[in-house]
């Protein structure tokens, strides 16, 4: 686990407070002693002695890394780990831990010794780390589930999943309780608070509770089908997985070079060739560079004018004569190409009406308004495009008249943030901008690095390289619980409520998350993928059950063999659907993109070949695209073509020309205005206790008003028609009296 990882000095064994039975070892013992031995170690946590308290606490944290001491192997480590983990979840040991750490978030007289230090080290968060980095391996080791899982453990689990989902701690869920910690340090009240370990445990509690992506694309399976909705045209999980990555296009200098040994008779190292050797279903390794000059910044990517020229590469491509047809395969070869686009079209509602307001005005010379069924006096061929349309439409549920709120862990949740939500997000981006590599050290800044700096300074080369590793890495696992916090809660609340989405995002958007986030891209980002700040004889389990090497300056300098860090590509696509969930359908925030030059940025990460990361890359770079220019466009062919081949296309959808209506001027603050009334609407309808019937607003709206249920009397139906007659029919009505001036 990232938590886990650290180095062995913070890996003490606990050995020494583990009684032994008659000079057993603990994997020696029966159950029912280690049950009765959990038990005696439950009542000595609650003893007012602090360092006694501390003392137990280091010995139940040594239980749960599975008492490594008596383990001879890396598999008998996790083993009984697991094992322990599920006995102490049993015995009642996370409530217990859960009073602690809120004796100890209460704790004023740490908070305001911490204040008044003028360096914060590790030594000032000793029973705060304890306490997290157990309740994390509880939480991480139940969350997961394995094959061989007893039935009284399957239990535990979904028993735990539902007390950290449901308001049991103190009457609001266990998530916010880590959230007032992240806002409590940001706010400088608690700076001694161990972050990393925080924001760690917050990112899994979220996961448990509200579950990942697999259990997302579930949950849109059973909505679509309570609410009769066609089913999802494919499982974007499975598509993304199937993709190949792209190679990105050749840097400047490898253009001159090619130029130069062209002049002068030679063969390309890299000769030039089409659009379409984007080797989009390359079968090679996606992340081996074809040349070592690959990971240098490319001059024409700087921010001064790449829109404005024309790629030599585009430009000789054009003039090259088509090459050969390719030799015919025989059949058995062609199953490794896909047939036609990975992605099945999708139509919005609005894309039909705008379609048919253009077509009415051309062939009738009148609108209809929002009505799509009536195709009285258009061409046949429209009709024919209307259906088409209608075939790949994404349809929703509209729900009118009263709703009823399902109290899903997700509700729960939000229900629970709401009253401090924007708190809560600021805190995160400060966090955030805090690790990221691309951030300078200001005086005014948080100090993220409390729980990494030891007490003593290193004095020895050797300990200031441990140390800058264990730093950069600390920065990193920060990066990585943030971007997929950010990512969880927008997922599970759009899926909930769009306009719980929506206040998320608009939050999100007004604390500076979109520039933040293309900062954080502004980096030569090759060289943060491919970082090797991690040290893995110091891995858990790893350095508590083999011996320890000597460990010397050319050793950590080497790194480990991985050609690239999963933490930090993890972290890089997590980012990018952050950003593209926040700007998606929103031409405010995509100008925003337009206006902070975020297309050099992004085709500066195309160079990662992982088909994931580039599709949400090029996914920003479509939406954008109509309002950077058609020079841009002419400029960036590869790019463009890169587009078509990857991302979905939808019907109508202008992109590569400009000429939609979208890309006209638009009134960016009256649509964020305007989208901050719904949402303060929505809060005010469904979460609003207070309300006062005498000042309850009247509905106005038709389709709500006509939605509402109305109790009627169980024989209404047999005199509904006497009652016609008497109320409607015989009452004269002078339709005359309208026409006149009052």
């Amino acid at each position: 686990e990232e938590d886990q990882c650290a180095p062995v000095q913070h890996l003490t064994p606990c050995c020494c407070v583990v009684p032994s039975a008659k000079g057993r070892r603990w994997i020696e013992l029966a159950v029912e002693e280690q049950r009765a031995y959990v038990m005696r170690l439950l009542d000595a946590l609650e003893v007012t002695d602090r360092d006694k308290r501390l003392k137990v606490a280091r010995a139940i944290l040594y239980l749960a890394q599975g008492v490594f001491d008596e383990c001879d192997t890396e598999v008998d480590v996790l083993h009984w780990s697991r094992h322990n983990v599920f006995l102490l979840y049993d015995m009642g040991i996370f409530t217990a831990l859960l009073e602690l750490l809120s004796m100890e978030i209460d704790n004023s007289q740490a908070c305001s010794s911490a204040v008044r230090k003028p360096a914060i080290s590790l030594a000032d968060s000793t029973e705060l780390r304890v306490l997290l980095s157990i309740m994390y391996l509880m939480v991480e080791t139940i969350r997961v589930q394995t094959e061989d899982d007893r039935p009284e453990w399957k239990a535990a689990r979904e028993t735990f999943k539902n007390e950290l989902g449901s308001p049991l701690y103190n009457g609001e869920p266990f998530a916010l309780l880590l959230f007032t910690m992240v806002t409590k340090f940001c706010s400088m009240n608690a700076p001694h608070f161990p972050m990393k370990k925080v924001l760690l445990l917050l990112w899994k509690t979220i996961l448990f509770t509200l579950g990942g992506f697999e259990e997302l694309q579930e949950m849109k399976v059973r909505g679509r089908e309570r609410l009769n909705l066609p089913p999802l045209p494919e499982d974007s999980i499975k598509v993304v997985r199937a993709m190949r990555a792209a190679s990105p296009p050749a840097s400047a200098m490898e253009l001159i070079e090619q130029q130069q040994q062209q002049k002068r008779g030679r063969r390309s190292r890299r000769p030039l060739v089409k659009q379409d050797s984007l080797d989009t279903y390359n079968e090679r390794d996606p992340f081996k560079n074809d040349d070592a000059r690959d990971e240098e910044e490319d001059p024409e990517d700087t921010d001064s004018g790449i829109e404005g020229e024309v790629d030599p590469l585009d430009r000789d491509v054009i003039i090259q004569p088509p090459p050969p047809p390719p030799p015919l395969r025989p059949p058995t070869e062609r199953v490794n190409f896909p047939k036609g686009l990975p992605w099945a079209p999708k139509v919005r509602e609005k894309d039909i009406e705008h379609f048919l307001e253009t077509s009415r005005n051309k062939f009738i010379g009148f609108t209809l308004g929002n009505d799509t069924e009536t195709l009285v006096g258009l061409p046949r061929p429209i009709h024919e495009s209307v259906k088409t349309l209608k075939q790949v439409r994404s349809k929703t549920n509209d729900l009118c008249g009263e709703e009823e709120v399902e109290e899903t862990p997700a509700e729960i949740l939000y229900l629970g943030m709401l009253p401090n939500l924007s708190q809560y997000v600021i805190a995160l981006l400060k966090l955030l901008l805090a690790a990221a590599p691309t951030s300078k050290a200001k005086t005014d800044s948080i100090n993220i690095l409390a729980d990494v700096l030891p007490e003593e300074m290193p004095i020895t080369v050797l300990q200031s390289m441990k140390l800058g590793i264990d730093v950069n890495r600390h920065k990193e696992i920060i990066v990585k619980a943030i971007s997929a916090l950010l990512l969880l809660l927008l997922k599970h609340f759009k899926l909930n409520h769009i306009y719980q989405f929506e206040i998320v995002s608009q939050h999100l958007v007004f604390a500076n998350c979109i520039p933040l986030i293309l900062k954080f891209f502004n980096q030569n980002i090759m060289s943060y993928i491919s970082a090797k700040n991690s040290i893995c004889v110091l891995d858990f389990p790893h350095c508590v059950v083999h011996e320890m090497p000597e460990l010397t300056a050319e050793s950590l300098e080497a790194g480990d063999s991985n050609q690239f860090c999963w933490r930090n590509l993890f972290s890089c696509i997590n980012l990018l659907r952050i950003l593209n969930k926040l700007t998606k359908w929103k031409h405010s925030r995509t100008m925003m993109l337009v206006v902070f030059k975020s297309a050099p940025i992004l085709k500066r990460a195309l160079k990662v070949k992982q088909a994931m990361m580039q599709l949400y890359v090029l996914k920003l770079l479509k939406i954008q695209t109509k309002y950077l220019g058609r020079q841009w466009r002419k400029s960036n062919m590869k790019t463009m073509s890169a587009i078509y081949q990857k991302v979905r296309h939808r019907l109508n959808d202008d992109w590569a020309y400009g000429n939609d209506i979208d890309a006209r001027p638009w009134d960016f603050q009256a649509e964020e205005c305007a989208l901050r009334e719904s949402i303060e609407k929505f809060n005010s309808r469904r979460y609003d206790r207070n309300k006062n019937g005498d000042f309850t607003p009247v509905d106005n709206c038709l389709q709500s008003v006509l939605g509402q249920r109305v109790e009627l009397p169980e024989d209404f139906h047999y005199s509904y028609e006497m009652w016609l007659e008497r109320e409607v029919f015989s009452q004269p009505i002078q339709w005359e009296g309208l026409l006149q001036n009052p």
